[in-house]
């Protein structure tokens, strides 16, 4: 059999599964660190509950990932997760499912494991959102499981440092309400309102516009560019202004396209 047949025969049993995103449909991929307790606790002892390495880690992946091939406009890390908002018209692999889950899985580990020295592997899955309030909901969603993540996290390990046993700090926390979480830390002298933002509602990465210095050296005087550059954001909005901060980076993206 001649190659040309060969590889049209194979290449069916490859492609018979692609799923495509409709046009005109949201796109969101959400990037998880694969086992990534054991990672962070035990093998490299990352401080508890959180670390600026770590966290440092996470938006220079995330970064990447925004300067990759895709048409990214927004992106949100907290944790040991990354999420990405795609342009409406992001066409990029004729919008295949398998492809932007094995790139992103795949860029994502490479970097962050150059950055760790050791291997750290992602997994990513795409959500398709069929209008803008689903996406607003999307990041709400992870903006508020940030928020109950860093309380849980600075709860448990203030016990912990306290001599509670994995099991008895779990227990102390389990089913009370979040005003008896916030006393319980309170008794610890901690704030947690008075805590980093990053840490209590993740940080956002996007697109600026940015005035640069250049030098013209025909002239030989300095010159001054407009260029977008993305803009790491520890201090995001929260609640119904985070809604629209995410609603706004949308809209933006409309008007864009539609000029």
């Amino acid at each position: 059999m001649k190659f040309d047949d060969l590889d049209a025969k194979m290449r069916v049993y490859e492609t018979a599964h692609d799923i495509c995103v409709m046009p005109e449909i949201y796109m969101v991929a959400r990037i998880d660190g694969r086992s990534f307790t054991r990672l962070t606790k035990e093998i490299h002892k990352f401080k508890a509950p959180f670390d600026e390495v770590f966290r440092d880690y996470m938006i220079e992946t995330m970064k990447h990932l925004m300067n990759c091939g895709f048409k990214v406009i927004y992106g949100y890390t907290e944790s040991d997760e990354i999420s990405l908002l795609f342009e409406l018209q992001e066409n990029t692999f004729s919008r295949k499912h398998r492809k932007y889950n094995s790139v992103l899985a795949g860029e994502a580990s490479a970097k962050f494991s150059t950055l760790l020295g050791s291997v750290g592997a992602f997994d990513c899955r795409l959500c398709e959102l069929p209008n803008a309030k689903l996406v607003v909901d999307y990041f709400r969603w992870r903006n508020e499981d940030a928020f109950r993540n860093a309380l849980n996290a600075h709860c448990y390990w203030t016990l912990r440092q306290d001599g509670f046993s994995k099991v008895a700090a779990t227990k102390r926390i389990e089913r009370i309400s979040v005003a008896d979480k916030n006393e319980l830390l309170f008794t610890y002298g901690i704030n947690f309102n008075e805590l980093p933002n990053w840490q209590k509602r993740g940080i956002g990465i996007y697109w600026a516009e940015v005035e640069k210095e250049g030098y013209n050296p025909k002239t030989k005087e300095k010159t001054s560019v407009k260029r977008n550059s993305l803009k790491v954001d520890y201090d995001l909005p929260m609640k119904d202004q985070y809604d629209l901060f995410i609603m706004d980076i949308i809209q933006k993206d409309q008007t864009n396209h539609a000029k």
